[in-house]
């Protein structure tokens, strides 16, 4: 078996950094530990994954990621900034952050196989690219891979630079030395469990997605949803960030530096008004490279709806 190259490793590095990653490590693609899967089990057994069915599947998958890459030797995971440098105005309906640019499922992807393409030919081997879309459990790879720690609010968290970052791997058959894992913790902190609005959050970071907003708001297409979101919703439409917002790993979020993150025309003048006199149409042309698109018409209606019954001030 040839041995791993640091020489190799720091450029795959530099290039990443260069392609405007903010962090990149390197793991070992074996299979995920116990305790992991055993927390998943759990997880998905006492019905927490909510109308995520997706959640439940390819579970062979999300454990072993050489099953995504014949003869996978290293997972690369790689982290992309995506906190905004403006926000949405007072009186608009508040979209989360991970929503306000273009879709980062078409960022991630683009910047992933350029790096993939640069990976092949400086080491001959094969890589699979994957976003979130590929059954591959992210915030546990860039634990593995030096690249943080999983908060309390299920978020992955980078020391010194928060939690506002999309995640993407490379699956990759080159030998590559692996990064020492990140063995950070919230320690007894909880202002994420207290801040909150529907208890989602237990002192264990496990989430309940049937009681998580942005679940709800996002994921769940029903017609209507529990009577309660109403008390909770303000004038949020797309997802929610209360537990990202009030994290103190956040408290000095830099802005990022990726211009496709910069907040859309559409998210920045998103009222009750025009979310009503949208057309089928219409929504497919403003949201099209957004991953607002997700949503659909009716589930923004819907929301906004909801948030229609409430009197609100302030996005931030």
């Amino acid at each position: 078996m040839p041995s791993p190259s640091c020489d190799i490793s720091s450029q795959i590095k530099s290039q990443a950094l260069s392609l405007g990653f903010d962090a990149c490590g390197f793991a070992a693609a074996t299979p995920v530990n116990e305790e992991a899967v055993e927390r998943y089990d759990r997880w998905l057994e006492q019905g927490h994954h909510g109308c995520m069915q997706w959640a439940a599947g390819h579970r062979d998958l999300r454990r072993d990621p050489s099953m995504l890459l014949e003869g996978a030797r290293t997972v690369i995971s790689l982290a992309l900034n995506y906190y905004p440098a403006r926000f949405q105005p007072d009186g608009t309906l508040r979209v989360a952050y991970y929503a306000y640019g273009r879709d980062y499922h078409e960022v991630l992807r683009e910047r992933l196989t350029e790096l993939a393409h640069f990976i092949e030919e400086i080491t001959q081997c094969a890589t699979r690219p994957c976003v979130d879309s590929a059954p591959i459990r992210e915030r546990y790879w860039a634990q593995q891979a030096g690249l943080g720690f999983i908060g309390r609010n299920n978020c992955l968290i980078i020391p010194g630079k928060g939690s506002f970052f999309f995640l993407g791997e490379i699956v990759t058959t080159a030998l590559l030395q692996p990064d020492e894992p990140c063995t950070g913790s919230c320690g007894d902190c909880g202002k994420c469990v207290k801040a909150c609005p529907t208890g989602a959050l237990g002192s264990d970071g496990a989430v309940d997605a049937t009681r998580c907003l942005s679940c709800l708001l996002i994921e769940n297409h029903d017609e209507r949803l529990p009577d309660w979101v109403g008390n909770v919703i303000g004038n949020r439409v797309v997802g929610c960030d209360e537990c990202q917002l009030c994290c103190p790993h956040n408290a000095h979020a830099t802005a990022t530096r990726v211009a496709d993150f910069a907040p859309s025309e559409a998210v920045m003048t998103l009222t009750q008004e025009r979310i009503a006199a949208m057309t089928g149409g219409d929504f497919k042309r403003t949201f099209a490279h957004s991953a607002i698109s997700r949503l659909r018409l009716k589930t923004l209606r819907r929301n906004a709806t909801i948030a229609g019954k409430k009197n609100f001030t302030s996005n931030q």
